[in-house]
This record gives C-alpha cells, sequence and structure tokens, in this order.
C-alpha cells in the first residue's frame, strides 16, 4: 500500500512503526514517535530511486563484498534497518564487523561504515540532521556521500579526538581509502555504468 499524509499527523510506538513496515510499500524513518517517508517529500521522492542511485548504490555493495569477502564483515543495502536509541533508519549501503549484529535478522546497531547516496530529496538532511545522528554510533568509523549528479565523493572519517575530518574526491582516477578495513576503492569502481555530463568550471 502507498499510505496517505494521514498517517504523518500522530505518533507511533516502536511496535506499530515495525507494523506499518511490514505492510507499506515504502519505507520510513523513525525518530521519537514521529515517522517520515525515507526518500522525503515532494515529486522527485514519489519518483522513486534512479536508475544511476541503485547502479552506485550496487557498485558500493558489490566492490565491499568482494574486498570483505572472509573477514567476518557483513554488507547490508538499504532493506536492513539500522537503529540508533530512538531513530531507525535503512542507509543506502553499510557495514558491521560486530558479533551482535550477526545475530539479528532485520536491524543492525553497529555499524563501522555507512554510505548514502545523494539525491536532491534526501542531501540536506544526508549532511546534516541524519550526518548528526550517525555521529551516536560509538563503532561508526566513516561516513561517506556519493553524489549521482557528477563524480564527487565526500568521505567524513572520526578521529582520535572524536571529530570528522573530510577529504573530497572529485577525479574518476581518485580511490577512496575505507579506514575501518581498510580497504581501496576507486572512483571509476563505484562510478561504474553511471554516464554523467563532463564537470563544469561552476561546479568546481
Amino acid at each position: 500500500m502507498h499510505p496517505d499524509d494521514s498517517i504523518y499527523q500522530r505518533r507511533y510506538t516502536v511496535e506499530e512503526y515495525f507494523a506499518l513496515e511490514e505492510q507499506s510499500d515504502i519505507r520510513h524513518e523513525y525518530y521519537q514517535g514521529e515517522i517520515f517517508p525515507l526518500d522525503g517529500f515532494g515529486p522527485e521522492a514519489m519518483a522513486g530511486a534512479t536508475f544511476t542511485h541503485n547502479t552506485l548504490k550496487q557498485n558500493c555493495v558489490m566492490a565491499l563484498r568482494q574486498g570483505l569477502r572472509g573477514s567476518g564483515c557483513r554488507v547490508f543495502d538499504e532493506n536492513v534497518r539500522l537503529t540508533i536509541e530512538d531513530f531507525f533508519t535503512y542507509p543506502d549501503v553499510l557495514v558491521t564487523c560486530h558479533p551482535a549484529d550477526r545475530a539479528e535478522t532485520r536491524t543492525v546497531r553497529h555499524p563501522v561504515l555507512i554510505i548514502e547516496v545523494l539525491s536532491g530529496s534526501t542531501e540536506g538532511r544526508d549532511r546534516g540532521w541524519k550526518f548528526q545522528q550517525y555521529q551516536r554510533l560509538l563503532e561508526l568509523q566513516q561516513y561517506v556521500l556519493v553524489s549521482q549528479n557528477r563524480v564527487l565523493v565526500e568521505s567524513f572519517v572520526r578521529t582520535g579526538h572524536g571529530t570528522w575530518e573530510l577529504t573530497t574526491l572529485r577525479q574518476p582516477d581518485d580511490v577512496l581509502l575505507l579506514i575501518p578495513f581498510p580497504l581501496r576503492l576507486p572512483l571509476t569502481a563505484i562510478y561504474e555504468d553511471v554516464d554523467l555530463p563532463p564537470l563544469r568550471l561552476a561546479d568546481a
């Protein structure tokens, strides 16, 4: 089903939220009793994920699964729920190496890496409020944002002082260093089979 806007006018228990997710054909975030459509509001969100968004997500998942084979770490895509106390969401890609997460069937609590593919309807939350929530995860070491409009990857790495250090990659031959493992992920692998327009001077 596709719930109407009235479902966003009330508050939910966690159990009610879980029941709603089982019935709905769209996924929702949950925060302190309120729910929000995962892909945001507006025409772009209602259209669903683009081919580009899906390809970028799959490229990251495939590269990570190949690189982490035999490591004991597990790679999940957006169908696996992440919980941070009173917040539930579905990151595009996450990796957990924590033994407690292996006993779960739907929910991850201890990721070391999260990747979000940006879209117009979610970019503000991915950069702002959602990143603030992710920083509450004590095991999280790296947060990566991937643009689907141009070759652009932003990597936030937690430092020993509890701050986050940003590295921005813009060239196709740049390499993303995945600190928790470590792995090297070329941007050519992330953007494989993705057709993007040339970088304009105004975008640099």
